[in-house]
């Protein structure tokens, strides 16, 4: 059965030190999607605190992630991962839903929304 969010393990431990860093323990993950960006649609994530009648409760590596049920169609079977490189590292969004996306990386298009675009 597929996820809603998939949340790895790498994701999970990043999300925790962040967490910690910034004075958050306890807080939810928000996963969210905004308009914007040049294909229409950008991901959000950050911490809140409180959950809205609108959000939906998942939890994976001891994460508590909410997500808008507005945004439930958009973000159903995506994958979030925490990757290091040589550059650094950075979270990473792979969304089977999205069906292009702009050069830089940072906003994309589905079938059935494509947002609202604007200059990178």
């Amino acid at each position: 059965m597929t996820q809603l969010v998939e949340l790895s393990e790498a994701a999970a431990f990043h999300v925790k030190k962040m967490m910690e860093h910034n004075g958050e323990e306890g807080s939810y993950l928000r996963v969210a999607i905004n308009g914007g960006g040049c294909s229409g649609l950008t991901y959000g994530l950050g911490f809140e605190t409180e959950l809205t009648e609108k959000d939906q409760l998942l939890e994976q590596h001891g994460i508590e992630m909410i997500v808008a049920t507005d945004d439930i169609d958009i973000l159903n079977g995506t994958k979030i991962d925490y990757k290091e490189s040589l550059m650094g590292g950075g979270f990473t969004i792979d969304n089977p839903n999205a069906i292009l996306s702009c050069g830089c990386g940072t906003s994309f298009r589905t079938a059935k929304n494509t947002g609202a675009p604007s200059d990178c």
